[in-house]
């Protein structure tokens, strides 16, 4: 398994109300999502008049293939017109390191001890 991120910052000229800039946010992440079959999402500067902190996400077997399609999206946001792109940050993780990591360091014994404490703590 492979998942790629591509972590980016939209800078939404012209935005003069919340409603403006959500507009375009939704216009650019529904695009993304029917045409490259990605999940996107905006994670940050929610409130922040024209700024859009944004996430894209994909699945894949093959990396060549997952990093083909964050190629093809970092230059769709780079040609927008209705919002200019800003910094991004691209990273692709292998099955491998995810099965290295918190999944398998999971202490099952101490788990059920805390759940048994908490219980123990509300009755």
């Amino acid at each position: 398994m492979v998942i790629g991120v591509l972590q980016f910052e939209l800078h939404v000229h012209g935005a003069e109300s919340l409603k403006d800039k959500r507009r375009v946010v939704k216009s650019i992440r529904d695009r993304l999502h029917r045409e490259h079959l990605v999940s996107v999402a905006e994670v940050g500067a929610l409130e922040t008049l024209n700024l859009a902190l944004m996430g894209v996400a994909v699945v894949g077997t093959d990396g060549a293939r997952v990093a083909k399609v964050l190629d093809s999206i970092d230059a769709k946001l780079r040609a927008l017109t209705d919002a200019e792109l800003g910094s991004t940050r691209r990273e692709i993780i292998r099955g491998e390191q995810l099965s290295a990591g918190s999944a398998s360091s999971l202490d099952e014994d101490a788990i059920a001890a805390e759940l048994l404490d908490r219980a123990e703590n509300l009755s």
